[in-house]
């Protein structure tokens, strides 16, 4: 900092006291998302718990169960979707999962359905094949685009056009932690028989036959997952921007701390140079 006058120390003082202000400001937001955020992924997890023991007891109610649902396809035609932030300034949040992806997708014929603004301009810049752009704007995305995207997959798988269908979105595990996930949605992966499970089963009678129901449920299931992780991925971010926002303004506090030590003793040390060349002068 030698050479730098007082002026220009008080004028990056101000300076960092404007960005400590706009930080602060930006935690208390992320705070008050973040306690909504929180409700609703817990609201979330109950119905697609509920779904995905109702497709596990059907399954194995019956050994000679099929569905198209449950059969793995040798093919390598894949649509990965992924819900990223629309906004930056929250850690690695955007990051972490999108290098997550990346590092997963490695098949040519691999298509993306983004759900975020970052995801969107991410995988467009990567040349990777979008199916729509229509979710760019995650925060905007409710409950009914999530069983709808849900549906419209669905029928995609059973009609041949992909053979699988992935989901990778952040878990939140605390406010202090987040996990970036990825989860296969399609095929269904066949649920062992576990002993616990086994006695506790009872003979459940479908109106319509098994096979019926869990086709009309899937679609459903999927739909709740999409949503859960929507929810899950909401909290994810306003806790990492809270977390990135507090540490920015604990960074601008330490720095106003050291400017403000490096004025006093700029100004000291003019001040003792005055007085020298006072009594040089007497």
């Amino acid at each position: 900092m030698s050479g730098v006058s007082t002026k220009e120390i008080k004028n990056r003082i101000r300076s960092m006291e404007s960005t400590k202000q706009i930080t602060k400001a930006m935690e208390m937001v992320a705070a008050s998302k973040l306690r909504r955020a929180q409700i609703q992924a817990l609201n979330a997890r109950p119905y697609f718990e509920i779904l995905y023991d109702t497709i596990q007891d059907i399954v194995r109610s019956d050994r000679s169960f099929s569905s198209p649902y449950l059969k793995e396809r040798a093919g390598n035609r894949t649509v990965f979707l992924v819900i990223a932030g629309d906004r930056g300034l929250a850690g690695g949040y955007n990051s972490n999962i999108l290098k997550l992806v990346q590092s997963q997708v490695r098949e040519p014929d691999t298509a993306i359905l983004p759900i975020g603004k970052k995801a969107v301009d991410f995988f467009r810049s990567k040349g990777f094949p979008i199916l729509t752009d229509q979710y760019a704007e995650a925060a905007a995305m409710g409950v009914g685009d999530c069983f709808s995207v849900a549906k419209q997959l669905c029928q995609s798988f059973r009609g041949g056009e992909y053979d699988r269908i992935c989901l990778a979105y952040t878990r939140f595990v605390s406010v202090l932690s987040q996990e970036p996930a990825a989860m296969q949605l399609l095929p269904l992966v066949k649920p062992e028989d576990r002993p616990e499970r086994r006695n506790a089963r009872c003979d459940t009678v479908y109106e319509g036959d098994a096979e019926e129901v869990f086709a009309a449920i899937v679609p459903e299931y999927l739909g709740g997952i999409l949503y859960g992780a929507l929810c899950e991925s909401r909290a994810s971010e306003q806790a990492a921007r809270r977390a990135a926002m507090d540490s920015a303004t604990q960074n601008a506090d330490e720095m106003i701390a050291d400017l403000s030590l490096k004025f006093n003793r700029a100004r000291q040390a003019a001040i003792t140079q005055e007085i020298t060349e006072i009594v040089a002068g007497s």
